[in-house]
């Protein structure tokens, strides 16, 4: 696992598969998803290696259900002793209730189903507590207050977090950075409904925009974010 500097308060830990983000506010760290299960180590000593201890996260925010983001839940709720948030939609597959839809490749175009169908399959998720079930336009007590932002498409309960006091937007895999190229994100339960999620997280004010895979965007995120929409709407 690699860790980056993206802002001075903000941390990205890139996975084998994806990535998680650590916010620090003074005495407080958020989790922003949790990478794939058996990640639970590595983020630790990542956060010691920052200077703080894994029982100082107080917070993990998942953006989805997904293996990849959610995997590393259980290990690390049950580590820090944090809450764990996920909006209600996606609640149930986190805890394990019933298993998780499947992406619907229908309208996409062929290559994301064949990318899918070569892609090494990851470690099933643990089942994991969720504390607090989350909605469009909650508010998040880190950050100057994130505002959850519903972006359904890629699972029903995607979810976005925009902290308008930093311009800081995590898209979740909303969007993705692939290559430089910034994206709808792959693999969706209903792209219709992703494009219309992109078009409402383009609109965002928004400096910094971070991925759930490429790299954050760290200046001037939301032209690119509007424009990246644009041609997605012409593909």
């Amino acid at each position: 696992m690699e860790t980056t500097r993206v802002l001075p308060e903000l941390h990205m830990f890139a996975f084998a598969v994806g990535q998680a983000y650590l916010w620090r506010d003074p005495g407080s760290l958020t989790l922003v998803d949790a990478g794939a299960a058996g990640s639970g180590a590595a983020v630790a000593a990542a956060v010691r290696g920052l200077g703080h201890e894994p029982g100082d996260i107080d917070r993990i925010v998942l953006t989805h259900f997904h293996e990849d983001h959610a995997g590393g839940a259980a290990e690390l709720a049950e580590l820090t002793g944090a809450t764990v948030m996920a909006h209600r939609l996606d609640a149930p597959f986190v805890r394990g209730e019933a298993p998780g839809p499947p992406p619907d490749f229908t309208d996409a175009p062929g290559w994301e189903r064949e990318l899918y169908e070569n892609l090494p399959p990851l470690p099933a998720a643990p089942p994991c507590r969720v504390d607090r079930e989350l909605a469009d336009g909650d508010v998040v007590d880190f950050g100057g207050g994130a505002r959850v932002v519903a972006a359904p498409g890629h699972t029903d309960g995607s979810i976005a977090l925009h902290l308008p006091a930093h311009g800081v937007l995590f898209t979740g895999d909303a969007v993705a950075n692939a290559e430089g190229r910034t994206i709808l994100g792959v693999f969706n339960l209903d792209r219709a409904r992703a494009m219309e999620s992109f078009r409402r997280l383009a609109a965002l004010e928004t400096e910094t925009a971070c991925f759930g895979h490429g790299d954050p965007i760290p200046r001037d995120a939301g032209a690119a974010l509007r424009r990246a929409a644009r041609a997605a709407v012409r593909e």
